[in-house]
C-alpha cells in the first residue's frame, strides 16, 4: 500500500505493496506537519496553495512561478516534475535505472559502459572552428538553459548510509560510472542519481514510477538573475538603498569602477583561488551554476549591471514609484529581454529560420491550455546538445580584438570555478571581446566533446576529474529515457521528436 498525501507537499510511503489506497489530503495536515513530512521524504521545501488569490500585489510574475496559470497554478512552477512525453523505461519498471542490474540484456546485448562510449565514439582531441556563429550563441544557450532546468541530484550521504565517492557498486543513491577494465578491477567515477520527484496532482502509474524534478521555474523569466524562492531573491536585492536595484560586491569593482555579482553568503566558498593569496569567493546569482565557467559569469554580470541601469532610470522618469514598484518593473523588462533574445535571436538559429517559422512562428496570445513545464528528455537530453559546441580554449581580447597582451588564452578546464581570473585579470571585458569575437566549436560525426570535458571536466567537491560525456549518458538512464530509436519512431512509428 502507498499512502499519497496531498497539501503542500506530496509523499508516498510503501506499507503493502499488494495494495494501493489513493488518499488525498489537502486540508486533514497543519503546514508543521507538511514540512516534517517533506524533511523526511527529502522533498524540498515549496509552497502549493490550491487556489491563487486575485490582487493588485500579484500582478507580477511570483518568484516561484507558482500561479502564473491560475487553473493549473504548479504548470511550469518550481519543484514540480519534469513532464515526461515519452513512457519511462526503467529495468524493474519503478525506480531501477537502464544498467542497473549486471547482465541485463537489451536486444541480445549488454549496455555499453557510459565511459566507453565516451572514449571510443563522442571524445574528440582535434577541433574546427564554427562558419558562422560566435562562441556567444553556447554561452547563451548554456546560461538560458540555466533559466528553465536544474534537476537536483541525491545528496543524503548520512540518510542513505552510502558515500557515493566511496563505492562502485548501485546501491541507491549512487549509481557509479564503470571505467573500462581488462584487469577485472573496479574504477568508476562517482555518480549520484537525480532526487525523486515529490508529486501533485499526479496519476496512479506516475505514482508508482520514480520522476524527476525541476528545482527551479520553468518559465523564460529570468530567474537565473532573480532567483526562485523568497530567500534567495531577497539576498541578490539591494533592500536598503531603497532604489529597486540588486545588490553588488561590496569588496570589488572593475578597472573602471563598474559592478561585480555578490559573494555568495557562506563564506570562505569552494571556488578555486589564485596565486597571490587574496581570496576572491563565488558570485551569487540567482542560479547556483554562476561559477561553472568564465563567459558564464560574465554573461550574468551584464544582466546585473542591465537591471540596475534601469531601475535607475525608471526611478529617475517615475519618482513616485515605491522601491518595489521600481524593482518588479524592472524584472518585468529584464524577464522580456530574456525572452525576445531567445526566441527572436537564438532558436532561430538553432532549429533554422524555416522550421522556427513552421513549428514557432509568430506570437500568438496566452493559451492557457498549454502546459509549459519543460519535459524530461528536454532538459536530460536534447538541450545537451550544446555541449558539442564548446571551445577548449577560452580567449581573452584585447581592445582590438587580439590575444591579450598582459591576460593570455586559458585552456578550458583552467576557467572551471574561478571567479578570482574575473575580478585579478582585467575584468568581463577581455572575456566578454573573447566570447564575442571567437567561433563557436563546428559539429561534426568525428568531433564532438572535447577533450577538456571529457577528460578534464572540474566538479566542485568531487577529488576527480570526471567526464561530461559519461555524465550525460549516465543521467539519461538515470531518469529512465527511451532508447534513441524509440525517440525518432515513436510508439506508434509515425512520429519524430
Amino acid at each position: 500500500m502507498y499512502i499519497l498525501f496531498k497539501g503542500g507537499k506530496n509523499v508516498s510511503i510503501e506499507l503493502f505493496p499488494d495494495q494501493l489506497y489513493y488518499v488525498i489530503m489537502p486540508a486533514l495536515l497543519s503546514w508543521e506537519d507538511v514540512e516534517l513530512i517533506a524533511e523526511l521524504s527529502r522533498c524540498p521545501p515549496a509552497t502549493h496553495p490550491t487556489i491563487c488569490q486575485h490582487s493588485h500585489h500579484n500582478k507580477y510574475r511570483s518568484i516561484s512561478g507558482l500561479c502564473n496559470n491560475r487553473q493549473n497554478p504548479l504548470w511550469g512552477a518550481a519543484n514540480t516534475p519534469l513532464v515526461r512525453w515519452l513512457p519511462a523505461e526503467y529495468e524493474d519498471g519503478e525506480r531501477e535505472p537502464k544498467g542497473w542490474n549486471k547482465g541485463r540484456l537489451y536486444n541480445g546485448f549488454q549496455l555499453p559502459l557510459p565511459r566507453e562510449v565516451s572514449t571510443r565514439i563522442l571524445r574528440s582531441s582535434s577541433k574546427r572552428e564554427d562558419d558562422l556563429y560566435s562562441h556567444m550563441l553556447v554561452e547563451w544557450g548554456q546560461y538560458i538553459d540555466h533559466d528553465i532546468s536544474f534537476t537536483p541530484q541525491s545528496t543524503g550521504n548520512t540518510f542513505f548510509g552510502m558515500d557515493c565517492q566511496d563505492t562502485c557498486e548501485n546501491m541507491h543513491p549512487c549509481f557509479p560510472i564503470l571505467e573500462p577494465s581488462v584487469t577485472g578491477e573496479k574504477h568508476c567515477m562517482p555518480f549520484f542519481r537525480s532526487i525523486p520527484a515529490c508529486f501533485v496532482n499526479f496519476d496512479i502509474q506516475q505514482a508508482l514510477q520514480r520522476q524527476q524534478m525541476n528545482s527551479i521555474t520553468s518559465f523564460i523569466d529570468a530567474s537565473v538573475v532573480y532567483g526562485n524562492t523568497p530567500k534567495l531573491e531577497s539576498y541578490l536585492r539591494d533592500l536598503s538603498g531603497r532604489n529597486g536595484k540588486l545588490a553588488i560586491n561590496s569588496q570589488f569593482k572593475d578597472p573602471k569602477g563598474r559592478s561585480y555579482l555578490p559573494f555568495v553568503p557562506t563564506l570562505p566558498s569552494i571556488c578555486r583561488q589564485g596565486p597571490d593569496g587574496q581570496r576572491v569567493d563565488c558570485f551569487s546569482a540567482g542560479d547556483s551554476r554562476v561559477n561553472e565557467g568564465l563567459p558564464l559569469a560574465i554573461v550574468h554580470t551584464l544582466w546585473l549591471r542591465e537591471h540596475n541601469r534601469i531601475a535607475e532610470a525608471l526611478k529617475h522618469i517615475n519618482s513616485h514609484w515605491s522601491p518595489e514598484t521600481i524593482y518588479q518593473e524592472t524584472r518585468k523588462i529584464i524577464g522580456a529581454l530574456h525572452q525576445i533574445i531567445t526566441m527572436r535571436d537564438y532558436l532561430p538559429k538553432i532549429i533554422g529560420s524555416k522550421s522556427y517559422e513552421q513549428y514557432i512562428g509568430p506570437y500568438r496570445g496566452y493559451n492557457p491550455t498549454t502546459d509549459p513545464s519543460v519535459s524530461n528528455v528536454f532538459a536530460s537530453a536534447a538541450f545537451r546538445f550544446g555541449h558539442a559546441t564548446i571551445s577548449p580554449i577560452v580567449k581573452r581580447f584585447n581592445g582590438s580584438y587580439q590575444e591579450h597582451e598582459q591576460f593570455a588564452h586559458l585552456r578550458l578546464h583552467t576557467s572551471f570555478f574561478s571567479p578570482w581570473r574575473i575580478v585579478r585579470e582585467g575584468g568581463i571585458e577581455p572575456i566578454l571581446r573573447g566570447t564575442t569575437g571567437s567561433a563557436a566549436q563546428a559539429v561534426s560525426a568525428d568531433m564532438l566533446l572535447t577533450d577538456e570535458l571529457t577528460e578534464r571536466l572540474v566538479v566542485l567537491k568531487m577529488p576527480h576529474r570526471m567526464d561530461l560525456a559519461s555524465l550525460n549518458l549516465q543521467r539519461g538512464r538515470d531518469h529512465a529515457l527511451p532508447g534513441h530509436g524509440y525517440i525518432i519512431f515513436g510508439s506508434r512509428g509515425n512520429w519524430t521528436c
